[in-house]
């Protein structure tokens, strides 16, 4: 019986009580005809007169024998009869189920107390592309990151939606929303088992929720015409003052003028993020080009869009050497499996790629990513460094951080120097490198980027004072 019958409760039921009817009428007549013949057999084994001597001759319990076993070949073929009944119902049932499941767009799902797949309609193959028998018996965070399911916006009657609006993982690495509605399952003793429940996308609800329409149309018109760009802020050497890198900051200039957080933080809302990050991430490395050769690019990527497959399509297009390129992961963004984004990275990381932990200071999250994902950079976000040359407990944590990158040969960035006082606090405890307003704003002139070459360190407040102009 396949997995789709199993889950229609009533015909099986039905089934089951019908064929437990028939053995046990089956068990009755066998047990008479076996104390029958036994009542004949086991007197003359041990020398005694069959029925113990009541007088009750041999041949009429061979006689009622013989007729019990006509009564007992009957129950065996009406039982194996009803059994066959159960085939074929449950084989139609399940051809009926197959149908049903198969003209929808509803996936059905069901996962086990050890969050891994137990069961998954013919849906999943049109929405995530995997077919049910890829998805049972693997982890559900092959599709979902779990950490999503705290920050998914709640359900929204008014705007037809009663499930949570995730973002799902499609196997061509894609991601797409989907609005998934799930309800805690039990076994017969009350034990938590998993969950089951539905999931679709979002254009099948009744009425969509209009912000997000609007989000999307904003989005699709930025795709269409590119309306954005990179600005490059350069990171200089704190013991020569050379720059050595520069990060690469997008910019948007098309309508409506918002920050760039906003748009992101948009277009993950509706499961696009990974699309926004990639056009900057070729707009950057197109950029790029007319960037000194011996300057690294540092883009800012997340977890999830580093797990995407077309990475690594970018990365070998884009006519920058792997070397030379850095992806900053945001301390912000939350992993859920380390493991699988270590390995999604390895490609791209034996070819010469560097990877560097952001924003370290600013959250909870940002010694797990060092420790699981061993960085060649660690940067250090502004609120450690601002005002560090004042506050004992900032340059102890600074003084911390300078004493562990060492030891796991990691380069150590102040980011956001803008004082002369923060450059020498950080210069003087060991910090690797930096960068800020104070040795270079961020600029859109590839004029400006011809000019970051090697220079002392009596000329970072020259380079930022002509930013400035």
């Amino acid at each position: 019986m396949s997995k789709k019958a199993r889950m229609s409760p009533a015909p099986t039921v039905t089934g089951q009580t019908r064929t437990s009817a028939c053995g046990r009428w089956l068990l009755a007549v066998l047990s008479l005809w076996v104390l029958s013949a036994l009542s004949i057999l086991l007197p003359l084994l041990v020398g005694l007169q069959p029925w113990n001597g009541r007088g009750v001759p041999a041949e009429f319990s061979v006689f009622a024998s013989i007729l019990l076993l006509p009564v007992l070949l009957h129950a065996a073929w009406s039982l194996v009869r009803q059994q066959r009944r159960d085939q074929i119902e449950a084989s139609t049932t399940a051809r009926l189920m197959d149908a049903v499941l198969g003209a929808t767009k509803v996936w059905l799902w069901a996962v086990g107390a050890d969050g891994r797949f137990t069961f998954s309609s013919v849906a999943s193959r049109e929405l995530l592309g995997y077919e049910p028998s890829d998805l049972v018996g693997r982890p559900c965070s092959l599709i979902i990151d779990l950490s999503d399911l705290k920050t998914a916006p709640e359900p929204d009657p008014s705007a037809g939606r009663v499930g949570l609006l995730l973002s799902a993982r499609h196997r061509d690495g894609r991601r797409r929303s989907i609005e998934v509605v799930g309800w805690r399952r039990s076994d017969v003793e009350g034990w938590g088992a998993g969950f089951e429940g539905i999931a679709r996308p979002p254009a099948d609800c009744a009425v969509r929720r209009p912000a997000n329409q609007a989000i999307a149309v904003r989005l699709d018109r930025l795709i269409a015409t590119r309306t954005l760009i990179t600005a490059f802020q350069p990171i200089c050497h704190l013991g020569t003052g050379e720059i050595i890198g520069a990060e690469a900051l997008t910019r948007f200039v098309s309508s409506p003028v918002w920050s760039p957080d906003q748009w992101f933080a948009d277009a993950d809302s509706i499961g696009r993020g990974a699309e926004l990050e990639f056009l900057a991430l070729e707009t950057a490395l197109l950029a790029a080009a007319d960037l000194p050769d011996h300057l690294y690019i540092a883009v800012n990527l997340s977890p999830s869009a580093c797990l995407d497959p077309r990475l690594g399509d970018i990365v070998g297009k884009s006519g920058v050497k792997p070397e030379r390129i850095v992806v900053e992961l945001t301390e912000h963004s939350a992993v859920a499996d380390y493991a699988r984004l270590a390995a999604a990275l390895a490609p791209l990381r034996s070819a010469g790629l560097r990877i560097a932990i952001d924003d370290v200071g600013a959250g909870f999250s940002s010694m797990r990513h060092i420790l699981k994902l061993d960085p060649e950079l660690i940067k250090l976000d502004r609120t450690i460094v601002a005002g560090i040359d004042n506050d004992p407990k900032q340059r102890a944590l600074c003084a911390a951080m300078v004493s562990f990158s060492s030891q796991i040969e990691a380069c150590l960035v102040a980011e956001g120097i803008e004082t002369h006082a923060e450059l020498a606090a950080v210069t003087e405890m060991g910090v690797n490198a930096g960068q800020g307003y104070l040795l270079g704003r961020p600029s859109v002139l590839s004029a400006d980027w011809s000019h970051w070459r090697q220079r002392n360190r009596s000329s970072p407040n020259e380079d930022a004072e002509s930013n400035d102009t």
